[in-house]
């Protein structure tokens, strides 16, 4: 029998792919199951806390789901696709119902998706499995902002990061000439670039830097049918937005501009603190819910070191000249050396490159925050904007990666040629590449801890919310008039039994991204009012409560106002 096993091919399927994934390989399955785990975890718990922007992308899921509408941006602007609200529309349709972890589940696939990207461009720029390991692990934590990011459907961040890497894989598979349905290849790279273009601009800097790579490496093939299919993927991934621009004659990029802080005004110097500082901090997945401590700042110090160590390693290697038995690139099949070392010279300069275009694309998304009004405003959540840096993270830590690697071999001090000095030197650079990567592990999983503690008390938000959907049905209440972050919430827990118009905390007509919502609140009799306790709404409210002019009934968290 022993000698039947030994006589198996070597092609033997399962059993042998099983065999070569090795220490590493389990480990990294065991962190990705992890990820996706506590993710679940979070959905149990209704975290990340919901909101009514979240809810205007499920009512278009639940709008599309009826065959009631098919709206190109999200409800109330005139950017930012819907391709959140057409995933879930048939999680809704299948189970009749809308549900907060119905519009997340879509998420959680795209961000299993981005997880599996991720490790496969890893060892595709460095063959490293364990360097793999450690970018799984630390993509397998999500601190508050991180989580936010990847499972709240409020409208383009979970897709952005998984096609971001998806371009940057194809990009690797075919500047590299791997084998494969290329064609199929180009096409799928050219409907995501579209695509992206619809749903957020944010990942144009990924789409742009891999794109780059592809035209200095395949530009020659890019003039045939690839080039051409490329294209044609590429207007039919952007389809929503051209047509939407060419019969509305409206440009989408203007509301972007708005979108950032174009029309604001902010100081440099709060530019320069929220773009450089605390902004990818945040964004990265550094810090506590809503805020960073002073020491969790310090990853926005090291993150300009990254990036040029990333850049001048990436463009040395890529700058390195092929070996010299590499030169029958061109030679038969049949010349198996030569043509190994071309493949095996082509590929790292492929990697190189694609490793500086996510260095590139990094400073032009961090670059492009800074010179905003949004970071300077509202650093804390716009910091959000910073998203795509994740796609970047193999870059930003393989040089690294690579120096506490050798670190872990004795530096022979004695050896002829090397010095006393250069070894202490070599030592202590090695000794300080460790200590940043424990760091980078150790803050992040510090955040993630910080991000869990919050589940129990989101949980019970979430419970009152439903109480408060709950009682307005025991009423009878069909209309109400809320603030903006209650309307939408509450009409998309209600599934559209209960209806909701925005108020001021004046009283006075707010902003509608639904106006047929508003239409049917200012037609019905007469509406009731709801407002969370001790908002500034509820306190106007009181007053006319005790003028005599409305009824209240409190539940915990939330009081209603009936009309006498």
């Amino acid at each position: 029998m022993t000698a039947g096993v030994r006589e198996q091919p070597r092609d033997a399927g399962r059993p042998r792919a099983v065999a070569h994934l090795g220490p590493a390989g389990w480990l990294t399955a065991f962190v990705l199951l992890a990820g996706v785990g506590y993710r679940l975890w979070l959905l149990a718990h209704a975290t990340p806390p919901t909101n009514s922007d979240e809810a205007t992308m499920g009512l278009a899921a639940l709008h599309i789901a009826r065959g009631e509408d098919f709206p190109v941006w999200f409800y109330g602007q005139q950017y930012m696709g819907t391709l959140e609200a057409y995933l879930a529309a048939p999680v809704f349709a299948l189970a009749g119902e809308p549900s907060l972890v119905g519009l997340r589940l879509p998420t959680l696939v795209l961000y299993v998706v981005f997880l599996l990207l991720a490790w496969r461009l890893t060892l595709r720029l460095t063959g490293d499995r364990w360097f793999g390991l450690l970018v799984v692990a630390l993509l397998a934590l999500g601190s508050d902002r991180i989580v936010k990011n990847q499972l709240i459907a409020g409208g383009g961040y979970p897709e952005m990061n998984a096609a971001g890497v998806a371009l940057a894989v194809l990009a690797v598979d075919l500047a590299t000439g791997r084998a494969g349905p290329r064609l199929a290849r180009w096409a799928t790279w050219g409907f995501l670039a579209g695509l992206m273009l619809w749903v957020d601009p944010l990942v144009l800097p990924y789409v742009v830097a891999t794109g780059a790579v592809l035209v200095g490496f395949r530009r020659r093939e890019l003039w045939g049918a690839a080039g051409a299919l490329l294209g044609a993927a590429a207007v039919l991934g952007a389809a929503p937005l051209l047509l939407h621009s060419l019969l509305d004659g409206r440009n989408p990029l203007h509301a972007v501009l708005a979108a950032s802080g174009a029309n604001a005004t902010a100081g440099w110097a709060d530019r320069l603190h929220g773009g450089l500082l605390l902004g990818p901090s945040l964004g990265m997945g550094f810090c506590d819910p809503g805020r960073c401590a002073s020491w969790q700042l310090w990853w926005a110090l090291a993150l300009p070191l990254l990036l040029a160590l990333g850049a001048v390693s990436a463009w040395r290697a890529l700058r390195s000249p092929i070996p010299a038995d590499s030169a029958g690139a061109a030679e038969p099949a049949g010349a198996s050396d030569s043509a190994g070392a071309a493949e095996s010279g082509v590929s790292a300069r492929v990697a190189a490159a694609v490793r500086l275009a996510l260095v590139l694309a990094a400073v032009a998304t961090v670059g492009a925050y800074t010179v905003s009004s949004s970071a300077g405003l509202t650093p804390v959540e716009s910091s959000r904007y910073l998203s795509c840096l994740l796609i970047s993270l193999p870059a930003l830590l393989w040089p690294v990666w690579t120096v506490a690697r050798d670190g872990l071999r004795p530096v022979a001090t004695g050896r002829r040629g090397v010095s006393s000095t250069v070894a202490r030197s070599v030592a202590l650079a090695r000794s300080v590449a460790v200590v940043l990567l424990v760091a980078t592990v150790g803050t992040a999983a510090h955040a993630t801890w910080r991000a869990a503690q919050t589940a129990p008390t989101t949980r019970a938000a979430e419970a009152r919310h439903t109480e408060l959907v709950s009682t307005l049905r025991q009423l009878g209440v069909r209309h109400v008039r809320a603030g903006y972050w209650t309307c939408n919430r509450l009409i998309f827990a209600s599934a559209e039994r209960v209806v909701c118009a925005v108020v001021d905390d004046s009283l006075r007509p707010g902003f509608d991204r639904y106006p047929a919502y508003r239409r049917e609140v200012d037609e019905a009799a007469a509406p009731a009012w709801v407002a969370p306790a001790g908002s500034p709404l509820a306190d106007v409210l009181d007053e006319r409560q005790r003028a005599g002019d409305l009824d209240l009934v409190t539940i915990d968290g939330w009081r209603i106002y009936l009309p006498r």
